[in-house]
């Protein structure tokens, strides 16, 4: 039976992934912001105490306010830093994932496609994409394969706190409507389950073809 941590794998995304893997028989180590918030290193290094090995880890957390630069205070640079930032390096740095293992980052399409409207998205998870993309190379020498997926416009609490009328936007989307979490946790559940291991190093953007960029 493979072990696996959600970060976040209360609510939206990060719960799809955990009931997904749950199904195929992993024991899930399942966090809320509660139980683990990636903000607050000291709560970072109190969950590295009590879980130092995994099979499969699932970086996944809240996204910042909607803010353009200008209006992002001091503070906020510093927590979200350490949300979307450092408190993932700590956790890869201090966490064991077992030979042929999985590591998944859960990100946003903003790494593709900067948003100036989430200005502090935009800069901390492209900076951490770089920093996985990076550790890919390390982890393939023990056949753990690192996957960045960043979704677009999902239906979660995020999507809907984000965007003030969801019905509308729906009409623009190339599929006309939102993406539904569980598609991202199958997917994440059918890699595991079927041991696809050479997908690795990449970006999966999830977005319905609504993105523009060619790669």
């Amino acid at each position: 039976m493979a072990n696996a941590i959600v970060i976040g794998g209360s609510r939206g995304i990060g719960k799809a992934i955990s009931d997904g893997l749950k199904s195929i028989g992993c024991d899930v180590v399942s966090t809320s912001k509660k139980e683990l918030d990636t903000s607050d290193l000291n709560s970072v290094k109190n969950f590295i105490e009590n879980n130092k090995t995994t099979d499969i880890l699932i970086l996944n957390t809240g996204g910042p306010p909607a803010k353009e630069f200008a209006s992002v205070t001091e503070d906020e640079w510093l927590k979200y830093h350490n949300q979307l930032f450092l408190g993932f390096c700590l956790l890869l740095q201090n966490i064991t994932i077992n030979d042929g293992g999985y590591v998944f980052l859960i990100s946003s399409n903003v790494i593709k496609e900067p948003n100036p409207k989430l200005v502090i998205s935009s800069a901390y998870r492209s900076a951490f994409t770089s920093v996985f993309k990076i550790l890919s190379k390390k982890f393939a020498e023990r056949e753990v394969s690192c996957i960045n997926i960043a979704p677009g416009s999902i239906n979660t609490d995020r999507t809907r706190e984000l965007i003030e009328n969801v019905e509308e936007y729906e009409k623009t989307l190339p599929m006309k409507r939102l993406g539904k979490p569980e598609e991202i946790g199958n997917f994440v559940k059918s890699i595991v389950e079927n041991k696809i291991k050479y997908l690795s190093g990449v970006v999966i953007t999830f977005d319905g073809a609504n993105s523009s960029h060619v790669f």
